[in-house]
């Protein structure tokens, strides 16, 4: 039965975003951070908690009884960590092919190895130096080799889009912002599923070989989760238990950064301080667990054939002086600025690719690999994989002899302006390519921006330092000044500046940039220039890229580390038009009446009241709780009353008991309790449902969703919204208008050609 609140207290925060008439939220359809709010499903983590707490309880209490609690336990222990290292084993296998997959469709688009053409150029030419004779370019033209280049890079893109868009469509994109929302508490039907999975492994390596600015961690997060989703669901133990999925869930995320960094610490870190929204010793002991999994079977495989799991080894001969403190503030200033500008603008174009270029995700790939492909081509820099340029630019001219950059030849201005140009370039490239339908991160793309900036800052401060040898500042160098700057440092901790300045992320990038190189002496460096980062970001910035994209994109994530910003009272939060269950006490219900309820509605739950009259609150009963008394006396017996109130008179005749299908305790809140409160309530208790009561009767009751679509709406209600949108209005006038001039321009040149 449908209950109306009748109260509603005088609290006023300047908006009202439900309708007075109705009760249903007001412009619901124009707020894009709402549109996705039906595709989750809510998780009670209170409920689940208390439900995994019955069933061990149970399975303590048949143990007794069986006289073998420590086979039991012992037997469930094991399977854990076999299940852990199954999905460590699975994941480490997919990054290893992945990485050997990427690497030669990247050499392809060049040439070929003369003797065996399934190798990549890093295999063919091993130990040959940089005159490799084995490796053949598909042409002795640089015109032809350009076009093929420009033609292969299409192909792979083209391939990687149609592949997304008619098995995966799921698979588009990095997908942590999603799985930050799975993981806290909400069910997405697909997004984890097996063809997602398969599509993500294979159109990964042919998004990044394509050379459209991409990285493969946000996506390598995706697959490993994936994986932890899909063999989690073969188990009975673990299908039924979400709690227990949430854990696996998270180790597994760790894991795939673990694998795409070659960083099992940092993977570690990465879950707990980017995917996780709680805090719990035994998730990270499987983290660590999985990841190191991951990682050992990823270097058993030797993908790269140097026995490392990453391209990024680094050996530095000196150490850092105090006086370059100002240039890792300048680094991390770089990094803050970095992340906020690439943030803000991308998801403009993102806007803009929502509202306008839905319809054309395909032509829009091809328009980016082709403008992509177009001038990287002629940039040392853009050129290649990101991950070869970054482990040429982390190097040291001294260790190891690079072309180009080490040449003692090379003119040292026009190669500072060649990185500066790969800079602005490659976070162009970034803001217009990420969030296009392929599979697409954007660590490493910012990284490869950092370390051109930071490279091509090393050059400028070694060359100051070479034209003043008798400065103060280089005294604790010694006799030798030119080995005090060493720009490949500067370059890795540019990297560092950028990927915390996008990411919003701090230990974690630490460790793994240590991990990652090996640069043990250049901690304390990283650590000051995340550190300036994270501060520029905290004060201008509005968090990291897959934190500002789960608002942008309407995903129900509610963030623990934010503060409620409206005040006042809950009745403006509150849905007030309820469907509420009698305990019967007074009135009772069939069988069939329930049957009707449940096919009616779409509720998980409802409240049990004493009766319509009398809205004292009795409990809350689950949605699943009554599909199974419905399906076992919905034929038999269809008219057989349902109490839910043991204390009543009707349970001792023709009626089915069901007290003990209720919480008696739900979590329940006065009408005047403020709005701050409540979102705490949601945060650190984990509910899906809150009821609300006054003078001890029912009033009405909030859902998690309700807290987050009052706060978009009531955002949208005071205008925030408008200026964005007119402005994407704008620039698709300016766009159309363009189009036609061009149109008119081709079509005059056609026809002067013609009547020529």
């Amino acid at each position: 039965m449908t209950s109306e609140s009748p109260y509603y207290p005088d609290h006023d925060d300047g908006v009202n975003p439900r309708d007075p008439d109705t009760g249903g939220w007001l412009n619901q359809d124009r707020i894009k951070e709402v549109k996705r709010f039906s595709e989750f499903r809510s998780v009670d983590w209170l409920e689940e908690e208390l439900r995994e707490h019955r069933t061990r309880s149970n399975e303590r209490i048949n143990s007794r009884h069986a006289n073998r609690p420590f086979v039991n336990r012992l037997f469930s222990s094991i399977l854990n960590w076999l299940v852990l290292s199954v999905m460590g084993i699975i994941i480490g296998l997919i990054a290893g092919c992945l990485n050997v997959l990427t690497a030669w469709l990247s050499s392809i688009r060049f040439g070929h190895c003369s003797d065996h053409f399934f190798l990549d150029k890093a295999f063919c030419c091993r130990g040959q130096g940089e005159s490799c004779d084995k490796w053949v370019n598909w042409s002795a033209f640089g015109i032809l080799n350009f076009l093929l280049y420009m033609l292969i890079s299409a192909a792979f893109a083209y391939s990687s889009g149609i592949l997304v868009k008619k098995f995966a469509p799921f698979a588009a994109g990095s997908g942590i912002s999603e799985i930050k929302c799975i993981i806290s508490g909400f069910v997405m039907k697909g997004f984890l599923g097996w063809r997602t999975l398969f599509m993500k492994s294979i159109c990964l390596p042919l998004a990044i070989s394509s050379g459209l600015s991409v990285g493969k961690e946000g996506p390598s997060v995706h697959y490993a989760v994936c994986v932890g989703n899909n063999i989690t669901k073969l188990f009975e133990k673990y299908k039924n238990s979400v709690s227990k999925s949430r854990e696996f869930l998270t180790a597994t995320s760790a894991a795939g950064v673990a694998v795409a960094f070659g960083s099992p610490m940092g993977g570690v870190l990465f879950s707990i301080e980017e995917i996780s929204s709680t805090f719990s010793l035994s998730t990270i002991w499987k983290s660590y667990f999985c990841s190191l999994i991951a990682v050992s079977t990823l270097a058993s495989l030797n993908p790269f054939g140097t026995g490392q799991v990453v391209l990024f080894e680094v050996k530095y001969d000196s150490n850092w002086h105090y006086f370059e403190i100002p240039i890792y503030i300048l680094l991390g200033i770089f990094g803050g600025i970095y992340g906020i500008i690439v943030s803000k603008l991308n998801l403009r174009v993102v806007a803009f690719r929502k509202k306008f270029l839905s319809n054309f995700a395909i032509r829009e790939i091809m328009t980016l690999v082709l403008l992509t492909t177009s001038f990287s081509y002629f940039n040392e820099f853009l050129r290649f994989d990101m991950t070869e340029t970054m482990q040429m630019l982390f190097q040291d001219c001294k260790v190891s002899k690079i072309k180009y950059i080490c040449d003692a030849g090379t003119n040292k201005s026009g190669l500072v302006v060649s990185l500066l140009f790969a800079t602005i370039a490659r976070m162009f490239l970034t803001i217009i390519t990420y969030g296009c339908k392929v599979p697409a991160g954007i660590f490493v793309p910012s990284m490869a921006a950092g370390a051109t900036f930071g490279r091509a800052l090393g050059i400028i401060v070694e060359q100051i330092a070479l034209k003043n040898p008798d400065s103060s500042l280089l005294v604790s160098c010694g006799k030798d000044n030119g080995k005090c700057i060493i720009p490949g440092t500067y370059a890795f901790l540019g990297s560092a500046a950028a990927l915390s300045g996008i990411t919003h992320l701090t230990v974690s990038v630490v460790i793994i940039m240590f991990e990652l190189t090996g640069a043990l002496r250049y901690i304390i460096p990283t650590m000051i220039v995340v550190a300036i980062t994270k501060t520029i970001n905290d004060k201008y910035g509005k968090g990291g890229i897959a934190d500002q994209a789960i608002v942008f994109n309407g995903l129900p994530y509610i963030d623990p580390n934010e503060e409620f910003e409206f005040k006042g009272g809950v009745d403006k939060v509150m849905s007030s038009r309820m469907v509420v269950l009698p305990s019967g006490a007074e009135d009772p219900i069939t069988v069939d009446y329930l049957k009707s309820v449940l096919e009616k509605t779409e509720m998980r739950g409802f409240p049990v009241v004493g009766s319509p009259s009398d809205p004292r609150i009795y409990g809350y009963v689950s949605r699943s709780d009554l599909e199974l008394v419905v399906k076992e006396y919905a034929v038999e017996d269809p008219d057989k009353f349902c109490v839910f109130d043991s204390s009543s008179s009707m349970s001792m005749h023709n009626s089915i008991a069901l007290g003990h299908l209720i919480n008696q305790h739900p979590i329940i809140i006065d009408i005047n309790t403020d709005l701050p409160y409540v979102y705490d309530i949601f945060v650190k208790l984990g509910t899906r449902i809150v009821l609300v009561q006054s003078d001890k009767k029912l009033v009405g009751l909030i859902t998690r969703k309700d807290m987050l679509r009052y706060s978009h709406t009531a955002h949208f209600m005071k205008g925030h919204n408008a200026v964005e949108d007119n402005l994407d209005e704008v620039i698709w006038k300016h766009f159309c208008t363009i189009s036609m001039k061009v149109k008119e321009w081709t079509r005059k040149l056609t026809n002067n050609h013609s009547m020529h």
